[in-house]
């Protein structure tokens, strides 16, 4: 489809006409040698004043009509609308927070198998099925243990974000946990995006053993940043020691922020509580249209050009036939 950009230049397509209808002649004084016998000379060198006035006829006002609705036309600006381009942008920006610490090697997960297998290994698992799942959120990665540490930054290239979960391993921030100290770390990455909506999903054992601000503040510090945070309290509730889940301490921090709390002790649980985040936090996102235009003014431009050259070509041969008629009469 095409269209004109600017309509309303074709408003001085009969300016032409009015001037001519309503402006006076330009005339410029000169002076002049008044020869009583001016007539009796073009005679004489077969040059006489009707033959030299020669003004184009009927055909040349039309040419000169369609030069000037031609440059009109390339003045309003043709463009050629093409088909419209969409594409979606993310309106949520979504950190996960993996409890990496000692306790993260405990075996009380029961795999797809029936085999029994260390919580973090159950949890990547479900991880990269989540982050599969959402290809049109900016999703980072935050491991914690005796600190918090940024694994990955708010991203798209969630084929990156899979590589750096891979790379993640139990111990690798220190054999504690860390739970304020990386809700605290997800305001600070959370903070300088425009999004609306932010989430933080946070999979620990809960037993805070080494931050150095507790859940509970950094909790309402994210309720002030309106930052929604899901716990999920990982492991089984036989375990003891540093294995021990604090399920208490998750729960408290969703119900202060307006999260959600989950507690599972095997992977299927696991997946089941993604499926239910999927619910809670479903796809948001932002459809523009751009619609790309390619100028065409050069189309009547070029034409105007070519029309007003045929024109003098016209008027160069036509003007020496006219004078040959005059001759033979004289």
């Amino acid at each position: 489809m095409w269209q004109f950009d600017y309509l309303w230049v074709f408003l001085l397509l009969p300016s032409p006409w009015l001037a001519y209808r309503f402006l006076r002649p330009y005339q410029e004084p000169h002076s002049a040698l008044r020869v009583p016998f001016f007539f009796a000379m073009s005679r004489a060198v077969n040059q006489l004043p009707s033959a030299s006035q020669s003004t184009g006829g009927r055909w040349q006002v039309i040419i000169n009509v369609l030069v000037w609705g031609l440059l009109l036309a390339a003045c309003a600006r043709p463009v050629l609308v093409e088909r419209a381009i969409e594409h979606d942008q993310p309106i949520r920006d979504m950190l996960l927070a993996i409890d990496i610490s000692q306790s993260m090697q405990a075996k009380d997960f029961t795999d797809a198998g029936g085999q029994q297998t260390d919580r973090l290994s159950a949890v990547k698992g479900v991880v990269r099925d989540f982050i599969a799942q959402r290809r049109q959120d900016r999703i980072g990665l935050i491991v914690f243990g005796t600190g918090a540490y940024p694994q990955a930054p708010l991203t798209l290239d969630h084929a990156s974000l899979l590589l750096l979960l891979d790379e993640v391993g139990v111990g690798m921030a220190g054999p504690n946990t860390a739970i304020g100290d990386a809700i605290g770390l997800a305001i600070k990455l959370l903070d300088s995006a425009k999004e609306q909506e932010k989430v933080l999903i946070l999979l620990s054992d809960g037993n805070d053993t080494g931050s150095a601000i507790t859940p509970g503040h950094a909790a309402a510090l994210a309720h002030t940043h309106d930052i929604v945070v899901h716990t999920i309290g990982i492991g089984g509730p036989q375990a003891s020691g540093e294995d021990k889940v604090d399920l208490q301490a998750l729960e408290d921090i969703a119900r202060t922020t307006g999260g959600r709390f989950f507690r599972v002790d095997d992977r299927g649980a696991l997946a089941q509580v993604y499926a239910t985040l999927d619910q809670i936090t479903p796809h948001k996102v932002k459809t523009f249209s751009h619609q790309p235009k390619r100028d065409l003014f050069w189309w009547p431009l070029a034409a105007a050009l070519l029309l007003l050259a045929v024109g003098h070509c016209l008027a160069a041969v036509a003007a020496p036939l006219r004078s040959k008629p005059a001759q033979a009469r004289s």
